[in-house]
């Protein structure tokens, strides 16, 4: 039997990407190639690259070289590798450079590379795949693609336009999860609110996916809902408690002029509407969003309607960025572009001001019960979760000290006793049952 080549792998970016890593690790372990987390012992290396804004191309750089660095044999995916040129002008020595969602031709240039397993190592995969995340959640890309032209991103040249999955196979994809032990399924795409719109036939949507999905019982989290009637309908499920009341939603801005140099829809007015009818469903809804600052053109009275409008939603959770160019956007060209060192500053104001907010918030949750899942427990005992109101790795954490027996992935009932801007300490009331609630104290 011939030695089975080892394959490393690192994923960059955001979630979406995060899955197609997953994907691609199920077909090489299946084909029987070995994992390997050291460089240094790598036949070849894979590097899955995000290349939408300026500090994500340069970290994805930086991941290439470093794996130059201990192997000749490099092969670059994901979405940086749609610019082949930038990265080939730096590392010549490339194996190989390929796009997003061309996960046959990456495994065709590993066999190139380094040859095939012998056929007795293959192994056997669950249907859902590997998890590069912890066992107890995984998140579930139910589409690919967007139909959205915004000023900003680039997203449309670099995955293609939007291409839902048949609801069956998420469906028998989750299924599978959960009978592997996940509890909490995060669904992720370009635009969640957008999935169904272009199947001709199946027609469906995400509030139909979603209505479908609970029936497996399990913590359902919607990541990226655009304001649409769609969000109002999976608005209209968190309130029957049958997805978790959580809403994110990228709202980028509140100026009508900036959104629609953005090409977004929407203004201040419209937006609070919005945001009343949600809390009026679902009272107990966290709504979590994005912003960018400095977009080109932006005055600080229009910076200052943003300001306002933050501090009369009262979020729960908010992310700003600085605006930054992104080779081949429409927004390159705009004129009047903001300083660099002014688009840093008014993000920085307005995350000082959500700060404020969110303490304010998270106070309002002191002496409070709520049911956490377990993502880490330290060797000191201190057992680190999150409630129905955070997901994992944007938002803040419950730590919960002095725990015995307690486990990743279990579910415990634990007490709110302080906090600081993001994240909360919380006392371990008792562990549960394993059964998912929703815990609306």
């Amino acid at each position: 039997m011939r030695k089975s080549p080892k394959i490393g792998l690192v994923s960059l970016g955001c979630a979406k990407n995060l899955v197609d890593a997953q994907r691609l690790t199920s077909v090489l372990i299946a084909m029987g190639y070995e994992i390997e987390n050291e460089y240094s012992k790598c036949d070849a290396v894979i590097v899955n690259t995000c290349g939408f804004i300026g500090p994500a191309v340069e970290e994805s750089m930086q991941a290439i070289g470093e794996a130059l660095n201990y192997s000749r044999k490099v092969i670059v995916t994901g979405c940086l590798g749609a610019r082949a040129k930038v990265i080939l002008d730096k590392y010549p020595q490339v194996a190989a450079v390929y796009g997003p969602g061309m996960r046959a031709t990456v495994i065709r240039g590993i066999v190139s590379l380094v040859g095939t397993p012998d056929p007795s190592a293959a192994q056997s995969v669950n249907p859902s795949g590997i998890l590069l995340t912890p066992p107890h959640y995984a998140y579930l890309k139910i589409a690919e693609g967007c139909r959205h032209h915004c000023s900003f991103c680039i997203i449309p040249s670099l995955r293609g336009p939007l291409r839902s999955r048949f609801s069956d196979a998420i469906y028998n994809e989750a299924s599978d999860l959960v009978r592997r032990g996940v509890k909490e399924l995060l669904v992720i795409a370009q635009d969640s609110s957008d999935y169904g719109m272009d199947l001709k036939k199946n027609k469906t949507s995400l509030s139909a996916l979603l209505r479908q999905l609970s029936e497996l019982k399990r913590w359902i989290r919607v990541h990226y809902v655009y304001p649409s009637d769609e969000a109002d309908r999976v608005v209209d499920l968190m309130g029957e408690g049958l997805v978790l009341p959580y809403l994110d939603v990228p709202f980028q801005h509140v100026n009508p002029t900036i959104l629609r140099s953005m090409k977004r829809p929407g203004n201040i007015e419209k937006t609070l509407r919005s945001i009343e009818k949600w809390r009026s469903v679902c009272p107990d809804i966290a709504i979590r969003s994005t912003f960018i600052a400095g977009f080109p053109g932006e005055t600080e009275e229009q910076f200052n309607e943003l300001l306002d409008f933050i501090k009369e939603a009262k979020l729960d959770r908010v992310g700003c960025f600085p605006y930054s160019d992104v080779d081949g956007a429409t927004a390159n060209t705009y004129l009047n572009p903001v300083d660099e060192q002014i688009r840093e500053e008014r993000a920085a104001r307005l995350m000082e001001l959500q700060a404020k907010i969110s303490y304010d918030k998270l106070e309002a949750r002191v002496g409070k019960e709520y049911q956490v899942l377990i993502d880490y427990v330290s060797d000191d005992g201190v057992a680190v979760g999150r409630s129905k109101y955070e997901s994992p790795d944007i938002d803040g954490v419950i730590s919960i000290p002095n725990t015995k027996d307690v486990q990743v992935g279990d579910l415990v009932k634990a007490v709110i006793t302080g906090h600081d801007e993001h994240d909360m300490e919380a006392s371990l009331v008792e562990k549960t049952t394993g059964s998912i609630s929703f815990i609306k104290k």
